[in-house]
């Protein structure tokens, strides 16, 4: 079966011979490897994108699923070249270590910004709790959404 949906703004197509998981075909056909591959289960939040502007974990989610749909990963939040305001406040506070989980948590970040640009401490918590960092102890990803809640993100 061949699938059709818009990348990061652009139109792609993959094949999809078994019922292989977005995060398959992301991966392994389109080259949008930001998105991690670690539970399988949808219980760490390292593969997690936008699927029509709603947050999602990528590999819970059919690859046939997404014909027809907006598919937005961490490759795709910020135009090329330049940091989303999200990755900026990481960078500036240190928010990341090894990176694995880093883009699961940007792309959990700019769809609640996006929501909410002036998230509480409590909905920044809430809205990261799908995601899980074993190096950072997740004080650094906390203060850096903090510190962006006082500011608009475009």
């Amino acid at each position: 079966m061949i699938i059709g949906f818009r990348l990061n703004g652009q139109e792609v197509t993959a094949r999809v011979d078994h019922p292989a998981s977005l995060l398959d075909v992301l991966r392994d056909q389109l080259g949008a490897y930001g998105s991690k591959n670690a539970c399988e289960q949808g219980e760490c939040g390292s593969c997690s994108v936008l699927l029509d502007g709603e947050l999602v974990c990528s590999c819970l989610v059919l690859a046939a699923d997404a014909e027809g749909s907006e598919v937005t990963t961490v490759e795709g939040v910020a135009p090329e070249g330049e940091l989303h305001p999200v990755q900026e406040a990481m960078n500036r506070v240190g928010a990341v270590q090894c990176g694995f989980c880093t883009p699961g948590f940007v792309v959990a970040a700019v769809d609640l910004f996006e929501r909410n640009p002036h998230p509480t401490s409590r909905e920044i918590k809430e809205a990261l709790a799908g995601n899980i960092c074993r190096c950072t102890g997740y004080g650094a990803i906390i203060r850096a959404f903090e510190e962006l809640a006082g500011r608009e993100v475009r």
